[in-house]
């Protein structure tokens, strides 16, 4: 008897995957789709950032600690004082900077070091040389590997940089011993300072310790003796430093990437659960041979689960090539720039590859469990006659399991980051989105109840058939809501973003033409002379100038920027887009300063308070006067009056300059002057606010690329899911056409009312997903947006764009429910009405 019942259930259910073909193809593309963009994100970001770690590692070489501080460097009379210390064991200072390649655009990290030193630190920086003197000389450097082939530099070769605005040339005479992809170069420290205006400074100091040393506690010791401004810290906190800035943008990746996968479970739900409503006669012939409740869930999640393996296994093999060809294309930071000078090799990566599997047939298991239970609890007896299809779905419609989950929803919105990342935001969404889905059926009962009824009798007879079967419209519309939903939320935030950062540019690009040293790089800057020299351009009425340096204010975080510029405090809003009132400190106040919105999350300087800021060694207080809005700086950005900067630091240079023309003077006319009459001013990059609002909104768009596409795939499996759908319902209702034709219908009314039928229910999906995704773009702007990168922005919908989507949509959706007409009709109605004999 047992053997008997598996073979009934075997049959039955290989002639279910017999019969239902396409549909099972449809799930299966559509778990292979949101795993392939998940592995693919994942193999990509994380071959970057363990290219990243492996790069820190080569350069700390043995080090156990490092002595740190700001980007400019520190003063190198640190290094004799750390290394006498009694604890160390060996000591080499470093210089390290992003120097600026004189004919090309693109910055080269130079490694100078004390080759006396670095063999008992870092060895691997030690180059093998047929001349030992070349480690010595100052016009000479060592390229790793990488560095050579992407320069297409040989040994005896020379490259120069742009130092300033002068070129330094330097000759290549060997390549390091590294095996890391990164791109760098390795010269004497002294050269490094020499040719790099770089003298008595240096960046760091690593340290190895003698055998018995609590690193810890001496480090805690050190840190007490140290300058402001400097930290010690192991080599790893660096990694974990660098890993930040890209963190959120990883995160949000790999969550559109489960968005899409998400879907696709979606998909495998409306599709078993019709599946299940069009084999209930079959199921409960089951029940009644013998099968137990148990082993009909088994089988019908086993189902899913096979979805699940095919959908995996076709989607990581596709997610492998997908993440090559984005490499090449786009590049390792996936357009957002995080992972510049990083060419990391792609491996299977076996944990990723066996997370993704699991994750894609866990999904469709899931997508499965609630039809399989349905099925399970449905009495045998009702379940064996005909017209008993809607009892299947009055389960899913009690209303207070939806509405709970959306109050939890709710509720998470309220809850700060974890560790940094909108954990909870990206909750509130899940659980706003599932609770939306459970309410579907009342939802669909509700939309459909008021909708006027039609005159023709094709349309009155669709909206009827609908009402009656409110329950397996619900179903249909799950995969189209979701992925309605999350595409109009990310068009949402997408455009308030894009439209925020367009406002933002034109407050904070008052002036005619900007100049700037270099887009990159620690070594382009305009000295005294050669800003005396733009100001007295003719045609140049008024001119600004502005350093910018990075200080290190938390080890465990990037270093924040130090913004030292002009400030006209009666007229603040048009150099700096304030969020906040704008205070004057009390006399006898520390001096004011002005901090982005990332500094008052990240850092706690909220506006009045009194905040120490580490220049020039020396622990500085000062009073938040203001908080700004800034697009460009996640990491913290400080402004600061250039004048009492320079009082501080002596450091008179500027990396960029604003400059006002005199009436009737172009762009163009300065642009000339500056390189006739400025030495080196061929080197520096010029351009008006239009031009550089042009480029920031391309990049803008390039970052974002990848975002379109993994909404579009969310798109396309919704997609999927209607047209599953449409086909499944369709041909359940063969012997309904049937009946139809006998009475007298022709195809082209029953085809009318297919049409009918298909865009009321897309058009019930766009109502319900365009309102989710209104709320759920709320979400996404003003909670995870925030907390990700800690800038606010303003609300703006895309009317025209959502309005063309959905319209598209709606007719894809009709289009799909005439052919799937088509095809339940092709057999003739008289047969189709036999089966009802």
């Amino acid at each position: 008897m047992h053997e008997a019942k598996i073979s009934a259930l075997r049959l039955v259910f290989a002639g279910s995957l017999a019969q239902n073909k396409a549909r099972s193809m449809l799930s299966v593309l559509a778990i292979a789709l949101g795993v392939a963009l998940g592995y693919a994100v994942q193999l990509i970001t994380g071959a970057a950032v363990n290219e990243l770690a492996l790069g820190v590692q080569f350069l700390s070489g043995d080090a156990d600690l490092q002595v740190r501080g700001p980007r400019s460097g520190f003063d190198e009379a640190v290094y004799p004082v750390v290394a006498r210390l009694r604890e160390v064991a060996a000591a080499s200072p470093v210089i390290e900077l992003d120097a600026k390649l004189a004919d090309r655009s693109d910055v080269l990290k130079i490694i100078g070091i004390d080759v006396f030193r670095a063999g008992d630190v870092e060895p691997g920086l030690v180059a093998d040389s047929a001349d030992r003197l070349d480690h010595l000389r100052s016009d000479t450097l060592f390229l790793s590997p990488a560095t050579a082939r992407s320069l297409g530099v040989e040994i005896g070769g020379s490259l120069s940089f742009q130092v300033a605005l002068r070129a330094a040339t330097l000759r290549v005479a060997g390549l390091v011993n590294a095996d890391v992809s990164q791109r760098f170069a390795v010269m004497d420290i002294a050269g490094a300072q020499a040719n790099f205006d770089r003298l008595g400074r240096i960046t760091r100091v690593d340290l190895r310790l003698k055998p018995g040393v609590d690193v810890e506690a001496f480090r805690e010791r050190l840190q007490q003796q140290l300058p402001a401004g400097l930290a010690v810290q192991r080599p790893e906190a660096s990694i974990k430093a660098s890993e930040t800035l890209s963190r959120s943008y990883r995160v949000n990746l790999n969550i559109l990437a489960l968005v899409a996968l998400f879907t696709g479970g979606l998909l495998v739900f409306s599709t078993q659960a019709l599946a299940v409503v069009r084999r209930r006669a079959q199921l409960a012939l089951l029940r009644v041979l013998g099968v137990t409740r148990r082993q009909l869930v088994m089988w019908l999640v086993a189902e899913g689960a096979l979805v699940g393996v095919a959908g995996s296994a076709l989607g990581l093999a596709g997610g492998f090539i997908l993440a090559q060809a984005a490499l090449r294309i786009i590049g390792a930071d996936l357009g957002a720039g995080y992972f510049r000078g990083v060419a990391p090799t792609l491996t299977l990566a076996p944990l990723a590859l066996a997370i993704f599997f699991c994750l894609g047939v866990v999904i469709a298991m899931l997508g499965s469990l609630a039809p399989a239970l349905e099925a399970a609890r449905a009495s045998p007896a009702p379940a064996l006659k005909a017209g008993d299809d809607e009892r299947a779905f009055e389960r899913l419609q009690p209303s207070w399991p939806g509405l709970a989950t959306i109050g939890a929803g709710a509720i998470a919105t309220l809850v700060p980051p974890v560790a940094g990342l909108p954990l909870f935001g990206y909750g509130a969404i899940a659980l706003l989105l599932i609770g939306t889905l459970m309410l579907m059926p009342r939802l669909a009962v509700l939309l459909l109840s008021i909708l006027p009824t039609p005159l023709g009798v094709p349309s009155r007879l669709a909206l009827l058939q609908l009402r009656g079967a409110p329950g397996q419209a619900a179903v249909s519309l799950a995969a189209i809501v979701a992925s309605v939903s999350l595409m109009v939320s990310m068009a949402i935030m997408v455009a308030s973003f894009r439209i925020s950062l367009d406002r933002w540019l034109e407050r904070v690009l008052p002036a005619d033409v900007y100049v700037r040293a270099s887009a990159a790089g620690d070594t382009a800057y305009m000295t005294v002379d050669d800003q005396a020299r733009i100001a007295a351009l003719p045609g140049v009425r008024r001119a600004e100038f502005l350093r910018e340096q990075q200080l290190l204010l938390d080890p465990a975080r990037p270093r924040v920027v130090l913004l030292a510029r002009t400030i006209d405090a009666t007229n603040l809003t048009r150099q700096l887009q304030l969020v906040s009132a704008q205070i004057t400190p009390t006399p006898g106040a520390p001096p004011p300063v002005w901090v982005n919105e990332a500094m008052v999350d990240l850092y706690g300087y909220a506006l009045g308070s009194v905040i120490e800021i580490p220049i020039a060694g020396k622990p500085i207080s000062f009073t938040v006067a203001g908080v700004w809005r800034d697009y460009a700086r996640p990491q913290g950005a400080i402004a600061i009056e250039r004048e009492r900067y320079v009082a501080l630091t002596g450091d008179r240079s500027a990396t960029n300059a604003a400059l006002w023309l005199a009436t009737g003077i172009g762009v163009e006319q300065v642009s000339g002057a500056i390189e006739r009459e400025i030495p080196g001013g061929t080197r520096l990059e010029i351009a008006a606010p239009g031009e550089i609002r042009e480029f920031s909104l391309k990049a803008f768009d390039r970052t974002f690329a990848v975002t379109y596409a993994l909404e579009l795939a969310a798109v396309v499996i919704g997609l999927f899911g209607l047209s599953s759908s449409f086909g499944a319902l369709v041909l359940s209702r063969r012997r309904e056409f049937g009946m139809l034709r006998h009475i007298g219908m022709t195809r082209r009314q029953i085809g009318t009312m297919l049409a009918t039928e298909g865009a009321t229910v897309t058009g019930i999906g766009l109502v319900v997903g365009f309102g989710l995704g209104w709320l759920i773009s709320l979400i996404l702007v003003h909670v995870v947006n925030r907390q990700s990168f800690h800038w606010g922005m303003e609300l703006s919908v895309p009317w025209a764009p959502l309005a063309g989507s959905a319209l598209l949509v709606l007719a894809l959706s009709t289009l799909t429910a005439l052919a799937s007409g088509r095809q339940a009709m092709g057999p003739p109605a008289v047969l189709a009405v036999k089966e009802d004999w």
